[in-house]
């Protein structure tokens, strides 16, 4: 949390700009995979919580399902990454069925730090500023971009499910409530 919170005041003003040009609707479904290798990316990096599923499922929805094939198509398995902070082995068994060419980033410190988008970076054999970080968080994911010298999206409209993981939703949407307003009295 330190870590966040320090490399957060440093790169306030970015993560500030990236909160208010994000419409408040936006999933990952407003990317639009063709458009984002049109403007220079060439690897995504993506969250699973919040982004793909709700916390704590196993395995995307199936709106999030038909987006991944669709990336997978445009940019090939092989530059598509999961940087989660939570790479759970159920999902790693999924992805392997699912996903076979996609990889998980693990053995690296958790987010904001950039170490997972350094060893992006290096998988996929691409400069950091070709790599789109697709995150919930403005201090995890997004920072780690801006660390690394990657390219942040910020996921405004996550998915959630209260029924199935009704603590963990609220602490999430709690700690995205308090990253917005910390952004907002920083700036």
């Amino acid at each position: 949390m330190l870590a966040g919170f320090t490399l957060g005041f440093r790169f306030r003003r970015q993560l500030g700009r990236l909160l208010r040009e994000t419409p408040r609707d936006r999933s990952i479904l407003a990317l639009d995979p063709d458009r984002l290798k049109a403007d220079g990316i060439r690897a995504l990096a993506l969250d699973f919580d919040g982004v793909l599923a709700h916390h704590g499922a196993p395995c995307p929805i199936p709106e999030a399902i038909d987006w991944l094939k669709h990336c997978e198509a445009v940019f090939g398995g092989g530059m598509i990454f999961i940087l989660s902070n939570k790479p759970t082995e159920g999902r790693r068994q999924w992805f392997s069925k699912h996903f076979p060419a996609f990889r998980f980033i693990s053995g690296v410190r958790k987010k904001p730090y950039p170490d997972g988008l350094v060893k992006t970076a290096e998988l996929a054999g691409v400069p950091p500023p070709s790599i789109l970080m697709v995150d919930d968080r403005l201090l995890t994911g997004c920072l780690a971009a801006l660390v690394a010298g990657a390219r942040p999206s910020y996921i405004r409209s996550p998915y959630y499910s209260f029924s199935n993981r009704p603590v963990a939703e609220l602490f999430f949407m709690t700690l995205r409530k308090i990253e917005r307003i910390l952004l907002m009295v920083c700036r």
